[in-house]
């Protein structure tokens, strides 16, 4: 999502290095998932994803990757249920971090050939345009302006701002119930820009953190937390039984898997990997699996582009 300059936000400018799709860092690294872990007994089975063997691809991404013997994936470190990496035991989870495991597998690597690097929203564009990465998934909407630095596979996934409540309260509904409402978001992010208009009516509460937000979520200070859907899922199932996704979504904001502008090869391929998946029911089971521990029902993908 886009971030909009203001005098508040140029008082953090630190916060625009850590941007996430909505332009807010969504929470500290090592910020422990409070629910159900993805891949626990309690948790539905995540699928296994078998490698490929023999790939062969004309692509210089795929050929250093195979040359070097690893891919290396970017991703985001601090989203529970999304893209989080456990600080005490280095393990990576989440709906972005299963589809980055299993392209993965689709172009012939094994879990052990990936490196992982945690890379924050606001330097994307130059990790994959210098090769520091092979490609990047993680809460990446699909833009024109960013399609003039890196191509895109997908959209794998529809986010939308929506809004994080208390689970036993039913008073907001969607963005016109929230007059009189405290709203708490990231400072300068699109979703607080637009909640915050005059004909909602609600009072914005803006901090540093969404983690933040959360804790006033629980302990009554505010009465909502807005940004991208699927990162309230993943608080939500954090926070199993306490908090809910209202699912009325007011932006729209398409995620891609980001790589090299020019390698029309690899993005095939990526393309491929998400099109024989959700063909064959791989992502419902990791939606199912992460995202899905939220409550919030599962959702078809939107349609592939191919360009």
């Amino acid at each position: 999502m886009k971030l909009r300059k203001s005098a508040a936000v140029a008082a953090i400018a630190v916060l625009a290095l850590t941007a996430t799709a909505c332009g807010g860092k969504e929470g500290s690294a090592g910020d422990k998932p409070g629910g159900t872990k993805p891949g626990s007994s309690e948790a539905p089975e995540l699928p296994k994803y078998e490698v490929a063997k023999d790939v062969a691809l004309d692509s210089p991404v795929f050929k250093k990757a195979k040359e070097r013997g690893k891919l290396i994936i970017g991703a985001k470190a601090d989203q529970p249920y999304l893209g989080f990496e456990d600080q005490s035991t280095k393990e990576r989870s989440g709906f972005d971090i299963e589809l980055a495991r299993m392209i993965a597998a689709d172009l012939g690597f094994s879990e052990k050939q990936i490196e992982w690097k945690t890379v924050d929203s606001g330097i994307r564009e130059t990790a994959i345009s210098k090769g520091q990465v092979d490609y990047y998934v993680g809460t990446y909407t699909i833009n024109d302006e960013r399609k003039k630095q890196v191509g895109f596979a997908g959209p794998y996934y529809k986010a939308g701002a929506d809004l994080l409540v208390r689970k036993d309260d039913d008073s907001i509904k969607g963005k016109e119930s929230v007059k009189g409402k405290k709203v708490c978001s990231i400072v300068g992010s699109t979703p607080l820009q637009e909640i915050k208009k005059p004909e909602y009516g609600a009072s914005v509460v803006e901090l540093a953190k969404y983690s933040d937000c959360v804790q006033q979520l629980l302990t009554k200070q505010v009465d909502a937390v807005t940004t991208d859907d699927s990162i309230l899922k993943g608080y939500a199932a954090a926070n199993s039984g306490k908090l809910k996704v209202v699912g009325q979504p007011f932006t729209s904001e398409p995620y891609g898997v980001g790589l090299n502008k020019d390698d029309k090869v690899l993005r095939e391929a990526i393309t491929d990997s998400l099109e024989k998946h959700v063909k064959d029911g791989t992502y419902k089971k990791i939606y199912e699996a992460t995202l899905g521990l939220s409550g919030s029902d599962y959702v078809e993908p939107p349609a592939l582009e191919r360009y």
